[in-house]
């Protein structure tokens, strides 16, 4: 769809030169070639990379470099969530601006009339956002930047209304189904624009725990390639980057591998799922180091490029940790939660709270740091801010985000009215976070329809583990954020809930 424009046009777009006298025409002439040029923006979000994984979140294993400097040289927001705590509803957050309570996309689902056929080079792909969505791309190309994505959609199958190169971006590079992404050897990835897609071929892959041609080297490839080919006009680069999400692989060649294998113990576990690394904890901790050298050297393009300065960066991660020592991963080992409860498919902190850090020279104060509570709904407002406009009425007054562009800009600004979350998965769960006042709701589907549901309640101040349900103890509070909790919920078709469904067709 074509949705109204991000910005308003300037005057002398909206004149015709014949209306206007000789010297109005040169003085008009003059301030657009002075006027700045748009911000670009890059957006970086990693897979099932914990809070806590990083050495400025107060990670104390893994190596960061260029991260850590990246928060130094702008803002880190240590209270930021993500919209669910799983891959494909955290990315239809992100990019639509609703919140759980009203998003398209609720959970984890395939459509169920798409099969895997890996002979055929095909993955079913996730239910795919609407053609009316309008995603946080749309507005940018309309605005007239140059798109781009590289990485994983999960938003719907190629071909399909959820189709990336139908909802904003000019070139997809990746997995467009999560499935495929499980392993970062594939034999193929999508390579695709709004006139062709093909796949690109890797001959020395074949999905086993190495291969010649690891999957984010490609993402990051085509992000060199965009930011040069797009070094002279607007552009929006989104990279939802696949590591550090299972299967734990990284190239034997990773410089940091061998020196992780030296110094991280590694004990005996029992494997399940996904494939089985000889030492797990060095494989992950490879992997994020070399996220972190790659951001750096897309940073250092940027700067050679003479764009850093023009150049909004974003980097933060989809949902918390994966559990348990689920395909070798060992989130308890390196912290990776940051001490939160929780781990992936959690709506308690450990699953939704992210690392975000933003980087702006001129514009994002360096050093700063923020605990203002943020998710991924108030993603779009907050660009459309940073980067020079407003909303268009029609998706403004659709959205459930809130920009945080003052903040980021190191002004003080109220907290959000409220952040909610709803997950139909992993047993049914509701929470919401009202001030520092949390409420959470877990085992939803267990709960017949007019049977009582139970709610925590935890004050994040005083108890950032949620370990002291205050339920009992402060009924008003509690009765407080139940009221937002049952408000925000609107029932889905796709993913129901029945639970709160029926609860809300009581009230009305």
């Amino acid at each position: 769809m074509s949705p109204a424009p991000l910005l308003a046009a300037p005057l002398f777009a909206l004149c015709g030169a014949t209306l206007l006298a000789p010297n109005a025409v040169a003085a008009d002439a003059q301030n657009e070639a002075a006027a700045p040029a748009p911000p670009n923006v890059v957006f970086i979000m990693c897979d099932d990379l914990g809070w806590g994984d990083i050495g400025c979140f107060g990670q104390e294993i893994i190596e960061t470099p260029r991260l850590d400097a990246l928060a130094e040289q702008g803002a880190k927001f240590t209270a930021h969530y993500s919209g669910f705590p799983v891959c494909a509803p955290a990315r239809c957050s992100l990019m639509t601006g609703m919140h759980a309570g009203h998003s398209y996309i609720r959970g984890n689902g395939y459509p169920k009339t798409r099969v895997k056929d890996e002979d055929r080079g095909l993955f079913p792909g996730q239910n795919p956002i609407p053609a009316d969505a309008v995603t946080i791309a749309e507005l940018f190309q309309d605005r007239g930047y140059a798109t781009a994505a590289a990485g994983k959609w999960g938003l719907g199958f190629e071909g399909s209304t959820g189709d990336p190169t139908k909802q904003g971006f000019d070139r997809f590079f990746g997995y467009v189904c999560q499935w495929h992404a499980h392993n970062h050897f594939p034999r193929f990835l999508w390579d695709m624009t709004p006139d062709l897609a093909e796949r690109v071929q890797y001959p020395g892959n074949d999905r086993t725990l190495h291969g010649e041609t690891y999957s984010q080297d490609e993402f990051f490839r085509v992000a060199d390639e965009f930011v040069t080919q797009h070094k002279d006009e607007p552009f929006f680069l989104y990279l939802p980057l696949v590591t550090t999400h299972l299967s734990l692989q990284v190239p034997e060649d990773e410089p940091s591998l061998a020196g992780y294998r030296q110094t991280i113990k590694e004990e005996p576990y029992k494997h399940t799922s996904y494939l089985e690394h000889p030492t797990p904890r060095a494989a992950y901790a490879a992997m994020v180091t070399r996220i972190d050298r790659q951001v750096g050297e897309l940073l250092d393009r940027l700067d050679e490029l003479g764009l850093t300065e023009n150049t909004l960066v974003i980097f933060t991660s989809d949902n918390g940790p994966t559990y348990g020592r689920l395909g070798g991963a060992d989130s308890d080992y390196f912290n990776s939660a940051g001490g939160f409860r929780g781990r992936k498919g959690s709506v308690y902190e450990g699953g939704i709270r992210e690392p975000l850090i933003v980087r702006m020279p001129g514009v994002i104060p360096a050093g700063t740091i923020s605990d203002r509570p943020t998710y991924f709904a108030d993603w779009m407002p907050t660009l459309a801010h940073l980067t020079g406009g407003e909303l268009p009425e029609e998706v403004a007054s659709e959205i459930d985000g809130v920009s945080f562009a003052a903040s980021l800009r190191g002004k003080k600004q109220p907290a959000p009215e409220f952040l909610y979350w709803e997950f139909p998965a992993y047993g049914g769960q509701q929470a919401v976070r009202v001030g520092n006042w949390k409420a959470v709701r877990t085992g939803l589907s267990k709960v017949k329809p007019g049977e009582p549901i139970k709610t925590e309640l935890y004050n994040l101040t005083e108890d950032p583990t949620e370990s002291n349900d205050l339920a009992a103890k402060r009924p008003e509070k509690l009765a407080e954020l139940v009221a937002v909790m049952e408000r925000e919920h609107t029932p889905s078709q796709l993913f129901p809930m029945r639970a709160l469904d029926a609860s809300k067709q009581a009230a009305n």
